[in-house]
């Protein structure tokens, strides 16, 4: 049975997910939903302090892969 794994290539490397996913769909979900998360988390930095934390568009430079898994 064919599994799906997702690696997230943030800025400052990539991060392989422990999660495995039945589907690719289930995958290519679980990856958008961490870019938005990741999206979040600095919109959030940012407003609790500005000076400290500056909006950045790093999150336009996340990116993510799946890859099938036999299992």
């Amino acid at each position: 049975m064919m599994k799906y794994q997702v690696t997230m290539c943030y800025p400052d490397g990539d991060v392989e997910c422990g999660e495995l996913f039945d589907t690719m769909s289930e995958a290519e979900s679980f990856a958008q939903y961490q870019i938005s998360c990741y999206r979040t988390g600095g919109e959030v930095l940012h407003m609790s302090s500005p000076g400290d934390y500056p909006l950045s568009s790093d999150a336009d430079n996340i990116d993510y892969s799946i890859s099938e898994i036999e299992e």
